[in-house]
């Protein structure tokens, strides 16, 4: 028997979104991921680093999932409960984990770091990231492009004006990495089919991913999430479209 719209929502809203794990998900949304393999390529990376940052780690789930560390690795990230579960995750493997807001200055010196890495980042201060690596160093970062989910965002929102629609746009990084004096030796972007499959889904993707519907409560939309949780029922899953880009930057030697 199909589950009401109350028994889903009541589920959804009580599951814990601390971390940047999905795992919640599993069975009920799917996301495509991109070819390049990001966290194979981080990887990659680490094993060659004598020094590494990974910024806005978020739970740290990225990091720790890398088979060999370098010999000095930290991890930044600003919100409480991610600093707690990164701590718990990282500290173990030699990770030192750095409550930071996020905003200009990173707490470390210049030339701190060969390799500086961030996966989705909110923001990037690329002046900074030029700062605190050393001369040969690299940025490895995967990023959130352009109206990413955004069938899912304009269903609650309405269309969004075309400056809101082209915002993190990899052209723009580019333009930005080489404004800081970086080298960008690779820029690539994907989108990627995403599906949901319960309004629960739905409730659980934007609690966690709050930028997507600013302020998103269940009480304000309900009436929209309960359109779209009869819609799922009638016509299947929700279908959105994901937009990921990929971008390396080196500092000149």
């Amino acid at each position: 028997m199909a589950r009401t719209f109350e028994d889903l929502v009541t589920e959804a809203e009580s599951a814990p979104v601390d971390g940047w794990d999905f795992s919640w998900l599993r069975g009920r949304a799917t996301e495509q991921r991109p070819s390049w393999g990001y966290q194979r390529m981080m990887g990659e990376r680490m094993a060659r680093a004598s020094a590494a940052l990974d910024i806005q780690t978020g739970g740290g789930e990225v990091l720790a999932g890398v088979p060999e560390l370098p010999p000095l690795a930290v991890a930044t990230e600003s919100w409480p409960p991610n600093v707690s579960k990164a701590t718990r995750l990282l500290h173990p493997r030699g990770v030192a984990v750095v409550a930071d807001e996020d905003e200009p200055p990173l707490p470390f010196a210049d030339k701190a770091f060969d390799l500086v890495v961030s996966r989705h980042p909110v923001t990037v201060w690329w002046e900074e990231v030029a700062r605190v690596l050393r001369p040969g160093g690299a940025y490895f970062s995967q990023q959130v492009g352009p109206a990413s989910v955004f069938e899912l965002v304009e269903y609650f929102l309405g269309p969004q004006p075309e400056e809101v629609r082209r915002r993190r746009h990899p052209d723009d990084a580019r333009r930005a990495a080489e404004a800081a004096g970086l080298e960008v030796v690779d820029l690539r972007s994907e989108s990627l089919r995403v599906e949901f499959s319960d309004i629960g889904a739905v409730i659980y993707f934007l609690r966690k991913v709050i930028w997507m519907v600013p302020g998103f409560t269940v009480g304000q939309y309900r009436d929209r999430l309960h359109q779209l949780h009869q819609q799922i029922q009638r016509e299947g899953p929700f279908i959105a479209h994901a937009a990921r880009f990929l971008i390396e930057a080196r500092k000149p030697a």
